[in-house]
């Protein structure tokens, strides 16, 4: 971990790391607060082959990061088109509930307006950084009325299996995101493309030390997508997949939705 971030320090003066878990007092509503040892959710993850439960305190969305400026203003323009309001800053930082996270074969969601979508996932422990694949499930109805409470709707899948960060940074862009959607049956690529679209992790960190946040052990930060390849929309199934093509290997995870009832 110190490894990961020597270099930001030494550029910026400061750490985003925060080992003491202090608050930072951030007004905006986009800028997370490092979070205090509290309303821990344990997760039970695979790493280097062995179980380790991880107890995570703060859950943190990062929305907006593609590397692409102009793309990502772009998409802002999409979806401004239909009713999503303009984020209050590029990349934001969404905070969640970290009960949200599981790695549960099947989620209950309400309605039919919900979808997955495929991103790396960094949690960060006192021992290292690692890296993950999870789906930030959302409902796209409600992300009309507001992108926080659209994401806090929703459980926050994540596979199992983490690396450790240090073991894929020299080849870091390399990794390819992918993911496949059931809909009515019919199982088909939903997303595919390599990391280097999203904000490497080392900037991302230092985007959110900038915003005046830090993050610390016990924080699972979702780090952004890609585009969608054809229709935006959910389906039964959802499968995420993160490729090492240097070591031939990938993270995998797959859940079913199960659709709740609106009653009113």
């Amino acid at each position: 971990m110190k490894n990961l971030l020597r270099g930001m320090t030494e550029s910026k003066g400061n750490s985003p790391w925060d080992s003491s878990h202090r608050a930072c007092g951030a007004p905006s509503p986009c800028k997370m607060e490092t979070v205090k040892a509290s309303a821990r959710h344990s997760v039970e993850f695979l790493v280097e082959g062995a179980p380790r439960r991880i107890d995570i305190a703060s859950l943190v969305i990062a929305g907006w990061t593609g590397r692409d400026k102009a793309a990502v203003e772009h998409h802002i323009a999409e979806l401004a088109a239909i009713g999503v309001k303009r984020p209050r800053a590029i990349p934001c930082f969404y905070r969640l509930g970290a009960n949200l996270l599981t790695t549960a074969p099947e989620v209950d969601v309400v309605g039919e307006d919900s979808s997955g979508e495929v991103e790396f996932v960094l949690v960060a422990e006192p021992d290292a950084m690692y890296v993950g694949v999870g789906s930030d499930h959302t409902d796209r109805k409600v992300e009309v009325y507001g992108v926080t409470v659209s994401k806090q709707m929703c459980p926050k899948p994540i596979g199992r299996e983490l690396w450790r960060f240090t073991d894929v940074e020299e080849h870091w862009d390399r990794l390819v995101l992918r993911s496949h959607v059931t809909r009515k049956g019919k199982r088909r690529l939903y997303q595919e493309g390599a990391v280097s679209g999203m904000l490497a992790p080392r900037d991302l960190l230092a985007r959110l030390a900038d915003s005046g946040a830090r993050i610390s052990p016990g924080t699972a930060m979702f780090c952004g997508t890609l585009a969608v390849q054809g229709e935006i929309g959910g389906g039964e199934r959802f499968e995420i997949e993160l490729h090492d093509p240097l070591n031939n290997r990938s993270l995998r995870h797959g859940y079913a939705t199960r659709s709740l009832t609106i009653a009113d």
